[in-house]
């Protein structure tokens, strides 16, 4: 694999509200690990977005459902680090902190959908992003392969690589447009099934459903 081949191995943080976290998050991110051979994944929850909604579960709530979905999963840990800010949750600061950590030479990658990656110049800092790791975009259904503008799309031209050995041999500065499989679910889509209740047996993981309903969320 192209992690062998070089001294320090690729690794990979995901973000988001994970409100709660479901099949499309996990199964995904599982296909895009064997795409670029990535050793590990943590799963970052974040307190406070500063783009979208704030969640309906509490921190608590979800970094629990986060900790049940990925029991037994050697694959991905957990980092509940923005949990615990009371500030909004930005991306590039959490990089800059992690970056702190494990020095600049770490090759590292932060995952994102095909959505986020559209709206990435509207992020905080959103210029520094690349300087501090890779992007690594899943697909997602629904959302154009191309950006907005062409200057935009000459920015993303300029930093793609369709190369894994690339993502490994540098720290940061590379985008790559993962060939994930397509999952059509959504946290929103689970939350209304749930208020409904609907069942939602093959888009949440059973320990996470049966924490849902224990805890009497998204009623």
């Amino acid at each position: 694999m192209p992690a062998a081949s070089f001294p320090l191995p690729l690794c990979a943080i995901y973000g988001g509200t994970f409100d709660p976290i479901h099949y499309g998050h996990l199964k995904s991110v599982e296909a895009l690990a064997k795409q670029v051979a990535l050793y590990q994944v943590t799963i970052m929850p974040n307190n406070v977005p500063p783009h979208r909604p704030q969640p309906e579960a509490d921190s608590h709530q979800r970094k629990a459902m986060v900790e049940l979905a990925i029991a037994g999963h050697p694959l991905f840990r957990l980092d509940a680090r923005e949990l615990e800010r009371s500030t909004p949750s930005y991306t590039v600061e959490t990089l800059e902190q992690v970056r702190g950590e494990r020095g600049m030479q770490q090759p590292l990658a932060f995952i994102i959908g095909q959505d986020s990656l559209l709206s990435l110049q509207r992020w905080h800092r959103w210029q520094s992003l690349l300087d501090l790791c890779h992007l690594l975009v899943c697909q997602r259904p629904g959302y154009p392969v191309s950006m907005d503008t062409a200057e935009q799309q000459r920015w993303l031209d300029s930093r793609t690589t369709a190369s894994v050995d690339e993502l490994h041999a540098a720290p940061a500065g590379k985008i790559y447009l993962a060939q994930t499989p397509m999952y059509d679910i959504s946290a929103t889509a689970i939350r209304r099934r749930l208020e409904q209740n609907l069942p939602c047996d093959e888009l949440v993981p059973a320990p996470v459903l049966q924490f849902i309903r224990q805890h009497g969320l998204y009623r």
